[in-house]
């Protein structure tokens, strides 16, 4: 298949719309089922570089969950925890292969952001990731391959038109890219940085002791800003991204974004969030939503006299702010990323409150004394990567 005609581009007025490869040759991708949109197909390309990248750094199987051209989340396939599953809505009995751990780690992330997603995954979809995939909002999944029975399942999705993608895993894209913007061409070379354990080599804080876990995840940071729409910042912990914050003008609003997220992450894993108790024909998108709710500033919009009947059999007590801080206070070894270097020491202060104990940044900034210093505070392992990774 050398062309691919589309619905319409990123929205229904801007017609004619297809993808197709410039130089003749045959797409890298086959349309299993349903029919792809122009975003879809965006989200679909980036997020299959960022699992490809994360199986060739860690040796795992890779998921991540894209949308609006920048992850949602983004994970390896290492085991799930008995509170991850909780927190994710995986049954203590689903079978769980690696894959299908990466997908629920990438997917239950940020499972707001995560609603209507497309996902990329790094090996063969397997049945175990399709019984994952097949009760949530997605449009779409894009993978080297499906078993037969996988496939017949995510077909079935969205009553049978869901979006099922397969791409050829030795496609090898030209060395230089272009786009169009106003008419006018851009070319520049493909960003092929290699990210492994040298780009983490120069520890400039006092602290230089870097477990493997760590490494892993500053692995998995890197890769993800790799693909996040710039300025873009990651929080990482045990092999999956637990806040991204992406597109933020300002570095250290973009650093709060992704720990506000991360936060939610771990608040969620709190005995007043698992101990909520639901009506039981609440659905899991309603759930999500009044969990947010509930840990958010906005609480009373689930616990009002009038209203909390709908979502709860019993009125669960406010998470107070003071409760919720002595919680976050329990969250240690996170793991940060950033696209580009930290121009002031505010940034690791905010780092701080969401229990990040490593950082990987370029440097490169006037005030890199200062942002040393304040990891030093702290007792963090900051690593000057020398490397920048903006995204647009």
């Amino acid at each position: 298949m050398q062309e691919l005609e589309l619905k319409y581009g990123c929205n229904p007025n801007q017609k004619p719309s297809r993808v197709y490869m410039e130089d003749g040759s045959d797409l890298p991708i086959i349309v299993l089922n349903g029919r792809p949109g122009y975003i879809n197909l965006l989200d679909a390309l980036n997020g299959f570089q960022l699992v490809k990248e994360l199986k060739i750094a860690t040796g795992l199987p890779a998921a991540t969950s894209f949308k609006h051209v920048s992850p949602a989340g983004a994970a390896v396939g290492q085991p799930l925890s008995d509170v991850e599953k909780k927190i994710y809505w995986v049954a203590d009995d689903a079978e769980l292969s690696p894959l299908a751990c990466a997908y629920a780690r990438a997917r239950g992330a940020d499972r707001m952001s995560s609603f209507g997603d497309f996902i990329s995954l790094s090996d063969v979809c397997d049945v175990a990731t399709a019984m994952l995939i097949k009760p949530e909002v997605s449009d779409g999944v894009i993978a080297p391959g499906y078993d037969d029975e996988a496939l017949k399942i995510l077909s079935a999705k969205k009553k049978g038109n869901y979006c099922v993608l397969q791409i050829d895993e030795n496609y090898t894209p030209a060395p230089v890219e272009r786009k169009q913007v106003y008419g006018v061409t851009f070319e520049q070379g493909r960003n092929e940085l290699k990210i492994d354990d040298a780009l983490f080599s120069n520890i400039v804080t006092k602290n230089k002791e870097i477990t493997e876990q760590a490494r892993i995840d500053m692995a998995i940071a890197m890769i993800t800003l790799k693909y996040t729409q710039s300025n873009s910042v990651c929080y990482v912990k045990d092999g999956q991204a637990i806040g991204i914050g992406a597109g933020q003008q300002s570095r250290i609003h973009c650093t709060r974004l992704a720990g506000s997220k991360a936060d939610n992450w771990f608040l969620r894993q709190s005995p007043q969030v698992l101990g909520l108790q639901f009506v039981d024909s609440i659905g899991r998108a309603d759930r999500d939503n009044a969990i947010d709710l509930y840990i958010g500033e906005e609480y009373m919009d689930v616990l009002g006299d009038d209203v909390w009947q709908k979502t709860f059999k019993v009125r669960p007590e406010v998470f107070t702010r003071e409760a919720k801080r002595a919680w976050l206070d329990k969250m240690t070894d996170v793991t940060l990323g950033s696209d580009a270097f930290f121009p002031f020491g505010d940034n690791v202060e905010r780092a701080h409150k969401s229990g990040v104990k490593y950082i990987a940044q370029p440097g490169g900034s006037v005030r890199d004394d200062n942002v040393i210093e304040t990891a030093d505070k702290y007792d963090m392992v900051m690593c000057f990567t020398g490397i920048r990774l903006f995204h647009h």
